[in-house]
């Protein structure tokens, strides 16, 4: 076995539509928008790739990316060979007891058990009112940041997104409410991820998030064919609205912080 860098995307492709829905985000990062933030790693097997592994950066915290349908062997071993090129912190997706890898050199924290979700039932939508759902732009920046901070200060939103022009809010006046965005959206790879999903909590309960989420995926299926999100195994009120939007649970995995042992972050900023 030989782990390598790979650097063709079509290479990198065949190998992840083996599983659309499961690798989504990973196609979705081959789009040119996302492309320059990536690194790929793989485990080679007699000339054949057998695992792919991703580190994106284009976010404040790296993000890596080890999801796998097959037991966890091989991608064992994959992340095995890369640990020591990793950051010094990161957050991961981390197909089930992928973490124990990291534990010798790093501090672990998990976040608990996501599921993927995949839109399989399109026709649901349309039995949700969005009428009241508009586009967002990158003016509403700083009213959408507002909401953020308000309901969901853990977001892991890029601004850059608001450019693709696939977030969609409610408002009332210049406040908005609630809002669907994306994580990766790709039409060249037909491909999109729901993300950064939130309602203010002094109007939730009322379907503001179902009525953004309904609007944006329709939007979304207009140039792409594949659309699909992560979501926290314990937000029920989350599931039960995206299996009324469509959603069908296809895998689990479980999500991380990851900080080197030893590491000073204030001590790495003074220096």
């Amino acid at each position: 076995m030989a782990t390598v860098c790979l650097h063709d995307k079509q290479e990198i492709e065949a190998i992840l539509r083996g599983n659309t829905f499961l690798h989504l985000y990973e196609i979705g990062d081959l789009d040119d928008f996302f492309w320059q933030y990536t690194t790929w790693y793989a485990l080679k097997e007699q000339q054949r790739i057998t695992q792919v592994a991703l580190l994106y950066s284009g976010i404040r915290l790296p993000v890596l990316l080890g999801i796998t349908e097959e037991p966890g062997d091989k991608m064992r071993a994959l992340l095995s060979s890369i640990n020591h090129l990793l950051p010094r912190r990161f957050y991961a997706h981390l197909s089930e007891g992928l973490a124990s890898v990291f534990a010798h050199d790093y501090q672990i924290e998990s976040h608990g058990i996501h599921y993927k979700m995949a839109l399989l039932d399109k026709a649901s939508l349309d039995t949700v009112d969005d009428a009241s759902v508009v586009p967002l732009t990158v003016a509403d920046l700083p009213a959408l940041e507002a909401l953020y901070r308000a309901s969901y200060p853990g977001n892991s939103f890029d601004p850059r997104m608001l450019e693709t022009g696939r977030y969609y809010g409610i408002r009332d006046g210049r406040t908005i409410l609630s809002v669907a965005g994306i994580h990766v959206y790709s039409p060249r790879y037909r491909v999109a991820v729901v993300g950064n999903v939130t309602t203010h909590p002094d109007y939730r309960g009322r379907g503001l998030g179902t009525a953004v989420c309904a609007r944006l995926c329709k939007e979304l299926l207009r140039e792409v064919d594949h659309v699909g999100l992560n979501v926290k195994a314990d937000n029920a009120s989350a599931i039960a609205s995206y299996v009324r939007l469509g959603f069908v649970r296809i895998a689990a995995y479980e999500e991380f912080s990851l900080k080197l042992k030893g590491y000073n972050e204030s001590s790495a900023t003074e220096s």
